[in-house]
């Protein structure tokens, strides 16, 4: 396809919510930079107005021991140092012109509910244009380990209320659902995970698809990566990536919501 007739097709298919969705999946490993380029345009020039504000929630993974103390959007501080730090860099320097405001408010340890109970002044007050939700491994590895009562059906069942309020209260707002992960080999993470915790991520993507969402499948990036280098050097535990692994995840997402293919 000529760059010219990508650029007239992406302009047509990125009318709607469900097709801009969908476009990150045209772009596959072998397309140009430029070409690249021109999507990442079209996504911007649809979606993401001047002035925007992206919000991150999630547990410790999202977290990523950032400074609580520091509210402050933009901030590296306030960022961590983790996959968020990464990808909201990439999107300050790549949409510069549009000043958008980004904040983390992942919280380690957290679990839907816990999300709901702080999800006022966390993400509603915030107003996100875009808002991105990492949230499920703690769902399940404190049910695993004893020390909460959920169960899949409770992890389903509030997170689909905690989407439905999100929506209710901000109806033009884009989610995008992270896929919750765990990786075998990993210290805290072994067989007796699976297949329990697979529903975890099986709940995710469907909601995703019944939200409208752009959902990010990390745990397939992880297993591919694992097939490179052990699967230690992406995450010690399993579940909590390495600096290697935190390039992964925003990688991924930067390629699964805009379509851009980070260094």
């Amino acid at each position: 396809m000529k760059r010219t007739d990508r650029r007239e097709f992406l302009k047509k298919t990125a009318l709607s919510a469900g097709a801009l969705a969908a476009i990150p999946g045209i772009i596959g490993a072998t397309v140009k930079s430029t070409d690249a380029q021109v999507e990442t345009e079209i996504l911007s020039e649809v979606f993401l107005k001047k002035n925007d504000v992206i919000v991150f929630q999630g547990d410790s993974i999202t977290d990523f021991w950032r400074d609580k103390k520091d509210q402050r959007p933009n901030d590296p501080l306030g960022f961590g140092p983790g996959y968020v730090f990464l990808a909201a860099s990439t999107l300050l320097d790549h949409f510069a012109e549009k000043h958008l405001t980004i904040y983390n408010r992942g919280i380690s340890g957290n679990k839907v509910f816990q999300l709901a109970d702080r999800w006022e002044k966390d993400c509603l007050e915030l107003n996100p244009r875009l808002l991105s939700i990492l949230i499920g491994v703690n769902d399940y590895w404190h049910m695993h380990n004893g020390k909460y009562d959920g169960t899949i059906e409770t992890y389903e069942n509030d997170y689909r209320a905690l989407l439905k309020r999100t929506k209710a209260a901000l109806p033009d707002v884009k989610l995008v659902i992270g896929e919750p992960f765990a990786v075998l080999g990993g210290s805290a993470v072994d067989d007796s995970w699976f297949p329990a915790f697979d529903a975890y991520r099986k709940v995710a993507r469907k909601l995703a698809k019944e939200f409208d969402a752009i959902f990010i499948p990390y745990q397939s990036v992880f297993d591919e990566a694992s097939k490179r280098v052990g699967p230690k050097y992406w995450t010690a535990d399993g579940v909590h990536p390495s600096v290697a692994g935190c390039h992964l995840m925003a990688a991924a997402w930067l390629k699964s919501v805009f379509g851009m293919e980070q260094g």
